[in-house]
């Protein structure tokens, strides 16, 4: 009986794969083309994306106990703000990049106008053309692009009332610093 579930089993993940390859649209040379440059390249994108997470940021009633607990309990690396996650660029190996985890105090006024509890940087090339394509859609910029020496930020609403940050990163000053990391 098990053999027969088990063949069973088999033959519809066999068929659910005939299935998709079979209506799948072929991609052309130059979609494969184009898909390969936005992977590997971002120098290359002139539009603007998001390529990965650069920070979690949530509100709390004791910040530091907290930051405590994580790094006692699940050995985070902490630092005055958090814990900085530091990863390799899948685009380039041999370039260090950094995700900070850090809880707010619960008054934070950081998070405003959004009343919720938690905030997402998402790191992005092209910063200038992702804002451009964000206005043009209608999105509800909260300031304007904010340069430091690790980088340009600037804020702006989702549909479901969420601040968003973007970071154009500069991973180089925070290698340069030093300090703890969790990895």
């Amino acid at each position: 009986m098990k053999r027969i579930a088990y063949l069973s089993l088999t033959v519809s993940i066999f068929s659910v794969f005939l299935f998709c390859c079979q209506n799948r649209a072929e991609p052309s040379a130059e979609d494969d083309k184009e898909k390969l440059v936005l992977a590997t390249d971002t120098s290359a994108d002139t539009v603007g994306r998001v390529t990965g997470i650069g920070g979690i940021f949530f509100k709390t009633e004791n910040p530091d106990s907290l930051k405590n607990w994580y790094a006692d309990n699940l050995r985070i690396s902490l630092n005055p703000y958090g814990s900085s996650f530091e990863f390799r660029n899948a685009n380039s190996p041999d370039d260090i990049n950094y995700l900070l985890w850090a809880p707010f105090s619960e008054n934070t006024k950081y998070f405003e106008p959004s009343d919720k509890d938690l905030m997402i940087n998402y790191r992005v090339v092209n910063l200038d053309a992702l804002v451009a394509s964000l206005e043009a859609k209608g999105t509800m910029m909260l300031d304007t692009i904010a340069n430091y020496e690790y980088g340009r930020f600037v804020h702006f609403m989702d549909p479901e009332g969420n601040k968003i940050e973007l970071w154009e990163p500069v991973d180089s000053v925070f290698t340069a610093m030093g300090g703890p990391t969790t990895k």
